[in-house]
């Protein structure tokens, strides 16, 4: 992925209750064994592609506010976190973290912004490569072309794993939850190539309220130099 260690917020987005470290290690393990499906399971697979597909298709926008925990192979913490997101479909997002560290992330459909205010600097990715090496950005797509790069599995009916086809991939593997019976989703987690865990929890899930259409815009800031990638 084309994002550093800070930048991960945005293949990292939402999240449930904060997992312990012994269901951490276990989950790790089993993201990391690879896939294989049978010509028994394609239309078992399919079916359950099919139905997080229409799960998602619910959520024409939302707001949120997450806890971030990040932790290493081994299940050590690294890191916690704090800020809001914004979705809107098609491929809209503002992820603001607002602590420890503050930092801007916005698709605004055509490019992704990452504002950096401690080092001053901007950065900007085409949002079609973004989307290809991002799995998070799913959940402001529908496009069945996007999908493609990507296999499901699931756990139970409100636990759902998506996995890169592509053995290069810097994001492994994504993991979303969702509450029981109901298509709000509650909580993320993201397993990156070196095996590192970001964990999300979701608060005040909002899909009543759109969110405004200005916090899709990005406005570049005075005095910051632009690391322009696209």
């Amino acid at each position: 992925m084309i994002f550093s260690l800070k930048k991960t917020a945005i293949v990292s987005f939402f999240s449930a209750m904060i997992l312990g470290s012994t269901h951490i290690s276990s989950f790790a393990l089993q993201l990391n064994d690879p896939i294989t499906i049978t010509s028994n399971s394609v239309n078992e697979t399919k079916l359950i592609k099919s139905s997080l597909m229409d799960k998602l298709a619910t959520l024409e926008f939302f707001s949120a506010e997450f806890k971030q925990q990040v932790l290493d192979a081994d299940g050590n913490e690294l890191q916690n976190a704090f800020g809001t997101i914004a979705v809107k479909k098609p491929n809209l997002v503002n992820w603001k973290t607002a602590e420890p560290d503050e930092s801007l992330i916005i698709s605004d459909g055509s490019t992704l912004w990452f504002f950096d205010p401690f080092v001053e600097q901007v950065s900007a990715y085409l949002l079609e490569k973004a989307l290809m090496n991002t799995p998070i950005l799913l959940l402001t797509s529908s496009d069945p072309a996007l999908w493609q790069h990507y296999s499901v599995s699931s756990v139970d009916e409100n636990n759902y794993l998506i996995h890169a086809n592509d053995n290069n991939a810097q994001v492994k593997t994504l993991e979303l939850r969702f509450k029981s019976s109901s298509n709000e989703l509650e909580s993320f987690t993201i397993l990156d190539a070196s095996g590192q865990l970001s964990l999300f929890k979701l608060s005040k899930f909002d899909v009543i309220n759109s969110p405004e259409t200005s916090l899709f815009t990005f406005k570049m800031p005075e005095g910051v130099e632009l690391d322009d990638q696209r």
